[in-house]
C-alpha cells in the first residue's frame, strides 16, 4: 500500500495485501473477534457485488445507521466499492433530523440494526427505505450477509471526482447540513496524514467515537486501514468496556475526544483521591518530577514512573490523540507527565477533516497545530492590521460545497476559492495557528466588546456546583443558563440553589475580564443540548433560555425524553441491557420524574429492600440479572444503567422465577450456611447471659429512666407478630424490651444494624443472647429480609424499624417497603408502635444514659390486607408501608390513654 491512493476504491481492492493480520478488533459483550485483511477485503467485494446486483447506482447515496461494529466497516467499505455514496447518520439524531437527513439524501437503502433499527419505524419519509440489517445471521432475508455474491457484475471505476461520502453536521445551528465529499478530498487528507508517519503498520487504534463523524472516519477507519494496521472497537462506552478493550485489543493509540480525556484525567486523580493525602502530594510529585525531567533533559520518565497505573490500564498505548475540540492544555501536560505521547489537531468535516496536526514530538498544547502538507491556510483580519481573523482553507481536501444549498454554499468560499471555517485565529511566529473562538459564535454587546462564551462558559462550569453552562447574548447583556450538579445541589431548595450558583458566577469573575461578566441567568433542570462530540446547539440554548424566561415550568412528570439526555446518557440507551433497564423503570414509575441523574432512594422511593424487589422484576421482565452486591455501586439511574450494560443477560427460561415476596415464603432457600447457623437455638451459657440482660434491662428502665406503656394488652403473649416501632435512639430497643414479660421477650427477635451490633466478637456474643438479627439493609438486603421472615416464619415476634435509620430531629421519617414485603410473606399482624423520650435519654452522638421519662404506645392489630386498603402506592409494599407509617403517626399525635 506504498503508492498514494487516488480514490478509497483502491483503498478496498487493496485491502488483501494485509493478508491475516487482523483488520479490526471487534469486542462485544464477553469475547474479542478478529477480522483479518483477507476477511474484510473479501466479505466487503461481495457485498459490494450484491449491492450493484441489486442496482444501486453510481453515485447513490445508502445510509448507515447503526453503532460501530466489524459489521458497519465491511458496510462501508462494501458501498465505496460499489461507488455508491456513504451516508453514516448518527444514532442518537433527533427524529426529526433524522427524517430530514434522510428526505434530504434520498437514501433507498440502508445498514442498520439494533436500537437504531427501532427507531426507524414509523418515520415519515417522502419515499421507500429498504433496511439491511447488520445484527442478523445469513439466512433470514434481512441480513447484510443474504447479499453476498461472490460472481456478481463488476462495479463501475471511480475517479478522484466522484462522491464518496455524504456526512451530516451536528446541527449546532439548525437542521443538519449534508456535507458531501469526494474520493479526491478524502484521500488528499489521507495521503497526507501518512506522510507524517505518526502511526505504523503494527499499530492498534482504538476507536470509541462513532464512524458518522468525518474525524473518526478518516482518522480512525480510512487511515488505519490504509497502513495495514488493526482497528479495535469496543463494546461499549462505558469506563470498564474501555479500559477491557485497551488490554484485550492490545491498543497502542487511543483516537478520542479531550471529554474522553478529561473523564480519564478526573478518573485517575479520583483514585489517587481516594488513598488520601499523602497519595495526593506524592502523585503530585512524581507528576512535576516527570515534567522537569521532560522539559530539561527530554527523559520520558512517566512511563517508568507511572508502570503500574499504565499496566492496569493500558499497557501498550503508546500515544494518545484528540479532535473534534480544543484539548485543555493542563489535561494535555498531565497526559504527557503520566507517560503518553500527545498529538491533536484541528479541522472541520467540510475539510475532510483534517486542516493542522500537532505531532509529539513538536507539540505546542496552545496551539491547534501546523498546517497540514497540501493544506493552504490564511487569515481575513477582523479589522485592518489586526492579526486575528477569520481563518480561510484551500487544498484538495476540501469539499466544493453543501448537499441540496447553493446559497449556503456560495456563501462559504471566497472569490479566489478559500473555505471560510467561521473560526478566528492568528499565526505565531513558528507557524503554529492560534484558534479564538468561532466567529459565528463571538458575541457583540451593546458597548460593543466582543465576548468568547466558550472561554465564560469553561470559567463557569469549573465550579463544583455547575455541571453545565451556555453563554448567550440577552437584550445586549451576557446572559447564561447553567444546569446545576444534581449531586451538588439534591439537598438545597430553589433558594440555597441559587446562593450556590451565585457563588459559581463569583468565582468565575475573578478568572474573567470585566466585560465576560454574566448579567443574568436561568436555571435549567436538564442538561444543555449538546451534540455527539460535545458542542453545544446554540440555537437551542436560546430556545431553552427564552422557554425558562416564560415562568416558573409546572413540575414534570413522567420519563425524561432521550433528545433531552446528555450525550453520555444517550449513549448508554444504546446498548441493549440498559434501553431494556430504563424502559423497565419507566413502565415502574410512570408518574414519577424520571432522569438519569434520579436518586433510587431519594427520588424513587426505593430502599434497600426494595432494591432486591427491583432486581428480581427487571430479571424477570427484562432478561437482566443484577448481582445484590451492586447495591453498594448504585445511587443514581445513570449508575443502574450502568451496572446494566455490564451484567449477564439471562435467558428467558431463566428469567422465570418466583418473585421476592413468593421467596419470602420459603425464607431458608434464600439464607446462606452462615445465616441459618445464626438461627439455631441459643446454647445454654447464651440463654442465661440473655437473662442476665434481661435483669438488668428491667431494673434499668424502672428506676432511672421509667417507662410509661400504653396498649400493651394488644402485644399477644407467644404468637408471632410484627412489632413497627418509629427509631429515634440506641436505646429504643431495649426501653420497648423493658415492658414485655420474659416468656414474650424469649419468643422475640430483633431487627440489628451490623455496623453497630456485629461489629466485634464480643458484640456479635452478646446479640445473640438477647436474640438479635443481623441486618445488613446496605449490603445484604435479601439475606436481612429472608432473616426477618425466617422468624416469623418459626413462631416468634419481629421488632423491625421500617424508617431504616434513626431520625436525627424526632420527626417521623416516611416507612421504606421493606416492611409490606416482609407482611406479604408472612400472614401475621403488624402493631405500630409509638416511643418517644429516648432520644432525651440517649441523644444520638452520646454513650451514656440520662435520666428521663419514656413513653411507648401500641396499637391494634391490624393485617397486610386491610393496611393495602388503607395505604397510597404503586405497588401493595408501599400501600402497606404508607398506612402504616400514618397508623403510627396517629398514635404519636394521640392524646394519653387514647392509644388505638
Amino acid at each position: 500500500m506504498s503508492e498514494e491512493l487516488q480514490t478509497v476504491q483502491m483503498l478496498v481492492r487493496r485491502l488483501k495485501e494485509g493478508g491475516q493480520r487482523d483488520a479490526v478488533r471487534a469486542l462485544d459483550r464477553d469475547d474479542l473477534h478478529r477480522w483479518d485483511y483477507q476477511a474484510v477485503a473479501e466479505l466487503a467485494q461481495q457485498l459490494s457485488a450484491g449491492l450493484v446486483e441489486a442496482g444501486v447506482d453510481r453515485g447513490e447515496r445508502v445510509a448507515l445507521f447503526a453503532p460501530n461494529s466489524a459489521e458497519w466497516v465491511v458496510a462501508c467499505l462494501a458501498i465505496l466499492d460499489a461507488g455508491a455514496v456513504v451516508t453514516p447518520l448518527d444514532t442518537q439524531m433527533p427524529r426529526a433530523e433524522l427524517t430530514h437527513a434522510l428526505a434530504d439524501s434520498g437514501a433507498r437503502r440502508i445498514f442498520t440494526g439494533g436500537e437504531a433499527a427501532r427507531r426507524l419505524e414509523g418515520l415519515e419519509l417522502g419515499h421507500s427505505l429498504e433496511m439491511i440489517r447488520l445484527d442478523e445471521p445469513a439466512g433470514s432475508g434481512r441480513s447484510w450477509r443474504d447479499w453476498l455474491r461472490e460472481d456478481g457484475p463488476a462495479a463501475p471505476e471511480i475517479t478522484p471526482a466522484d462522491p464518496a461520502t455524504l456526512f451530516y453536521t451536528s446541527g449546532t445551528t439548525g437542521m443538519p447540513k449534508g456535507v458531501p465529499l469526494t474520493h479526491g478530498n478524502i484521500t488528499a487528507n489521507l495521503n497526507a496524514l501518512l506522510g507524517q508517519e505518526l502511526a505504523q503498520r503494527d499499530d492498534r487504534i482504538f476507536v470509541p467515537l462513532p464512524y458518522h463523524h468525518v474525524y473518526p472516519f478518516t482518522l480512525g477507519l480510512i487511515t488505519p486501514l490504509a497502513l495495514g494496521a488493526s482497528i479495535v472497537l469496543p463494546y461499549s462506552v462505558l469506563g470498564p468496556q474501555i479500559v477491557r478493550a485497551l488490554r484485550e485489543g492490545d491498543a497502542t493509540i487511543i483516537l478520542g475526544v479531550p471529554r474522553l480525556y478529561e473523564a480519564l484525567d478526573g478518573a485517575i486523580r479520583g483514585r489517587v483521591a481516594e488513598r488520601g493525602a499523602r497519595a495526593e502530594r506524592l502523585f503530585e510529585g512524581m507528576l512535576r518530577l516527570s515534567r522537569t525531567a521532560r522539559h530539561r533533559l527530554g527523559w520520558p520518565l512517566g512511563r517508568r514512573l507511572f508502570r503500574s497505573l499504565h499496566q492496569r490500564m493500558a499497557p501498550s498505548v503508546r500515544m494518545v490523540v484528540a479532535g473534534g475540540a480544543p484539548l485543555n492544555p493542563e489535561i494535555g501536560e498531565r497526559l504527557r507527565d503520566l507517560g503518553w505521547e500527545v498529538a491533536t489537531g484541528y479541522g472541520l468535516t467540510e475539510t475532510s477533516p483534517i486542516l493542522t496536526y500537532n505531532p509529539p514530538d513538536r507539540l505546542r498544547l496552545k496551539a491547534a497545530g501546523l498546517p497540514l502538507p497540501g493544506v493552504e491556510l490564511r487569515i481575513d483580519p477582523v479589522e485592518e492590521g489586526a492579526r486575528t481573523g477569520e481563518v480561510l482553507a484551500r487544498g484538495q481536501n476540501v469539499f466544493q460545497g453543501y448537499w441540496h444549498l447553493p446559497e449556503k454554499s456560495a456563501e462559504v468560499f471566497t472569490p479566489d476559492g478559500f473555505y471560510r471555517t467561521g473560526d478566528l485565529g492568528w499565526f505565531d511566529e513558528e507557524g503554529y495557528l492560534h484558534l479564538e473562538g468561532r466567529a459565528s459564535e463571538m458575541i457583540v454587546l451593546a458597548g460593543g466588546e466582543n465576548v468568547d462564551p466558550e472561554r465564560v462558559e469553561g470559567a463557569l462550569s469549573a465550579a463544583e456546583a455547575v455541571r453545565d453552562a451556555g453563554v448567550l447574548e440577552h437584550e445586549g447583556r451576557l446572559a447564561a443558563v447553567l444546569f446545576p450538579d444534581p449531586q451538588a445541589v439534591r439537598d438545597l431548595d430553589d433558594e440555597q440553589v441559587r446562593q450556590r450558583l451565585n457563588q459559581a458566577l463569583h468565582e468565575a469573575a475573578g478568572v474573567l475580564p470585566s466585560h465576560h461578566q454574566i448579567s443574568t441567568y436561568r436555571v435549567s433542570s436538564d442538561p444543555l443540548p449538546r451534540t455527539r462530540l460535545g458542542k453545544l446547539r446554540r440555537h437551542k440554548l436560546r430556545e431553552l433560555f427564552e422557554m425558562l424566561g416564560e415562568g416558573a415550568k409546572a413540575a414534570e412528570t413522567g420519563p425524561m425524553p432521550e433528545e433531552r439526555m446528555a450525550v453520555e446518557d444517550q449513549q448508554l440507551l444504546q446498548i441493549p441491557t440498559a434501553r431494556r433497564v430504563w424502559e423497565g423503570l419507566v413502565r415502574r414509575y410512570p408518574r414519577v420524574r424520571l432522569t438519569p441523574d434520579s436518586n433510587l432512594r431519594l427520588d424513587l422511593g426505593l430502599d434497600s429492600l426494595g432494591w432486591v424487589d427491583l432486581t428480581l422484576e427487571l430479571r424477570g421482565s427484562v432478561g437482566v440479572a443484577l448481582e445484590e452486591e451492586a447495591l453498594g455501586r448504585i445511587e443514581t439511574v445513570r449508575d443502574l444503567l450502568r451496572e446494566a450494560a455490564e451484567a449477564a443477560e439471562i435467558s428467558p427460561d431463566e428469567s422465570r422465577g418466583p418473585g421476592l415476596v413468593e421467596q419470602l415464603r420459603d425464607p431458608e432457600a434464600m439464607l446462606s450456611d452462615q445465616q441459618l447457623r445464626w438461627m439455631l437455638p441459643r446454647t445454654r451459657f447464651e440463654r442465661l447471659l440473655g437473662a442476665i440482660f434481661y435483669g438488668i434491662d428491667q431494673v434499668l428502665f424502672r428506676a432511672y429512666a421509667p417507662v410509661r406503656v400504653e396498649g400493651l394488652e394488644n402485644l399477644p403473649e407467644r404468637d408471632p407478630v410484627l412489632l413497627v416501632p418509629n427509631h429515634l435512639s440506641a436505646v429504643d430497643p431495649p426501653a420497648l424490651g423493658s415492658i414485655m414479660r420474659y416468656a414474650r421477650i424469649v419468643r422475640m427477635r430483633w431487627g440489628g444494624w451490623t455496623g453497630l451490633l456485629f461489629s466485634n466478637r464480643l458484640v456479635r456474643l452478646v446479640s445473640r443472647a438477647c436474640l438479635v438479627l443481623p441486618i445488613d439493609p446496605h449490603t445484604g438486603p435479601r439475606g436481612s429480609l429472608a432473616l426477618g421472615a425466617k422468624a416469623l416464619r418459626d413462631g416468634y415476634g419481629l421488632v423491625w424499624f421500617p424508617e431504616g435509620r434513626r431520625s436525627a430531629d424526632g420527626s417521623l421519617q416516611a416507612f421504606q417497603p421493606g416492611v409490606g414485603l416482609l407482611l406479604q410473606a408472612q400472614s401475621v399482624p403488624a402493631i405500630p408502635v409509638w416511643i418517644e423520650g429516648t432520644d432525651r435519654v440517649m441523644p444520638i452522638g452520646t454513650r451514656l444514659l440520662r435520666p428521663g421519662r419514656i413513653t411507648i404506645r401500641l396499637g391494634e392489630p391490624v393485617s397486610a390486607e386491610t393496611l393495602d386498603a388503607e395505604g397510597e402506592g404503586e405497588t401493595p409494599e408501599l400501600r402497606i408501608a404508607a398506612a402504616l407509617e400514618q397508623r403510627v403517626r396517629r398514635l404519636g399525635q394521640a392524646e394519653p390513654g387514647q392509644a388505638e
